[in-house]
């Protein structure tokens, strides 16, 4: 955006979307009829007055400089992150070439958010510095509290090995016939021991005898892997330190990203969000192009708002991570950025269907509760099977499933419609489950496609 010759594509754009609603009503206002005064800044700021029902326009600007994803400012009431008006400004700019002029400054109504702001982010980026490496202020405090949670998670996951022992000798087809708070009673007294991690999978219990033929064995396979965990934690200094940070972060116990940052140019692969009843949580995949790596960047919202990190999928950015600890663990935090995402023709290598199998496999050996692993398919044509999908690979004789919940989705269509029979690249999630596509790119030149 630092160069106005580098415009997005509109799914680019269309991909910093908090939900449909938002991505159908920003492309509504994506044309020059409602706006007035817009204009754009080499600096990386965008601007203009749009069109209300009410007698004044929306003030709406969008500010990217210096930041891993843009900025949004409006006038509107909406309490959506970005607005429709920002979708729609944002998609005017990255049309025409001359449908957002280039001025030399800002308007005042502008200029003095985008100041603030930038003046705001160069302070925390000095706080940060300076408070960085300082450690606790009290590093006795704090092992001592360490040491009373690990005290308690002990006690969880003593009385959680209990109940699993009483589910198994009183038999599964009693899981059928309890009601589901006796799950809930059980994952409260998970949270009350400060272990969220086995809270969560409690519940996931608690959800499967109603979850259709087969539910044996999914419940079996789920209590396996939840006393494995237990084990893991109960046992936890027999372990070595990279399957034990694993363990802690199954668990729920919180961690740091540890050194050293690597900087690269990170391809965004996909973003794409989960909901409960108390939070939404954004997950978007990077892809380093010099080191190869692949990291995870986590982000939360309350529950019915979008978190506030957005990355536009196909955009290159040029910024710093750091990974978290543990074995076969992508999460990453996001450290200094050194521009804004801009075009790029990077792209991912490629596997075949075979060798992502293979990935997802060795990915276990580190972390056993693995649900999935990202890997990126070479040449491969989505084709019917039976009343499910697979993805064929056009050079040899394998494939993989979809997984059940990617079949649903729209994004399959889409998937469809750029291959139309000939192979393409995908990344996507494979896991036991089957392969969840999020992202696709044509054989020849052509931009990426989310699929999700």
């Amino acid at each position: 955006m630092t160069q106005q010759g580098a415009r997005w594509t509109a799914d680019q754009v269309l991909a910093l979307a908090p939900d449909d609603s938002s991505r159908r009503a920003g492309s509504k206002l994506g044309t020059a009829g409602p706006w007035s005064e817009a204009g754009s800044c080499d600096e990386g700021a965008v601007w203009g007055l749009c069109k209300g029902s009410g007698s004044r326009p929306y003030q709406t600007i969008v500010d990217m400089a210096g930041t891993a994803a843009p900025a949004y400012k409006c006038s509107c009431p909406s309490r959506k992150f970005p607005c429709k008006h920002a979708l729609g400004l944002l998609l005017l700019w990255a049309g025409e070439d001359d449908s957002v002029p280039t001025a030399q400054r800002a308007p005042d109504w502008a200029e003095e958010w985008i100041s603030g702001r930038r003046e705001r982010a160069r302070d925390k980026r000095t706080a940060d510095a300076g408070s960085s490496g300082g450690g606790s202020a009290d590093p006795e405090a704090a092992r001592r509290r360490a040491e009373r949670r690990a005290e308690r998670v002990t006690a969880g996951a003593t009385e959680l090995e209990q109940r699993l022992a009483d589910l198994l000798r009183g038999g599964l087809a009693t899981a059928e016939r309890a009601e589901y708070g006796l799950w809930e009673e059980t994952a409260a007294r998970m949270v009350d021991a400060q272990a969220p991690g086995l809270a969560a999978r409690v519940r996931e219990l608690g959800a499967i005898p109603a979850s259709g033929p087969g539910w044996p064995v999914r419940l079996l396979e789920e209590c396996a892997l939840l006393h494995l965990l237990d084990q893991g934690w109960l046992r936890r200094d027999r372990l070595p330190e990279p399957l034990r940070a694993t363990v802690r972060s199954r668990i729920g116990l919180p961690a740091s990203a540890v050194g050293p940052p690597v900087r690269d140019d990170w391809l965004v692969l996909a973003q794409y969000d989960t909901a409960d009843a108390k939070l939404t949580t954004r997950r978007i995949w990077l892809h380093g192009a010099q080191s190869g790596r692949t990291g995870l960047l986590l982000s939360y919202g309350a529950a019915g708002r979008a978190p506030e990190l957005a990355l536009p999928v196909g955009l290159v950015l040029d910024a710093e991570l750091s990974p978290y600890p543990g074995a076969g663990q992508a999460r990453a935090a996001l450290g200094q950025t050194f521009g804004p995402p801009a075009p790029t023709s990077v792209r991912p290598p490629g596997v075949s269907t075979a060798e992502a199998a293979v990935r997802y496999g060795e990915a276990l050996r580190a972390d056993p509760w693995l649900d999935s692993t990202p890997v990126t398919l070479d040449r491969v044509v989505p084709v019917p099977d039976g009343e499910s999908w697979q993805l064929a690979d056009a050079d040899t004789d394998s494939a993989l499933p979809l997984t059940p919940t990617a079949r649903s989705r729209p994004g399959l269509w889409r998937l469809v419609a750029l291959s139309g029979g000939a192979p393409v690249k995908v990344f996507g999630e494979c896991g036991h489950r089957g392969f969840a596509p999020l992202t696709a790119w044509p054989e020849g030149p052509g931009e990426a496609v989310p699929l999700c």
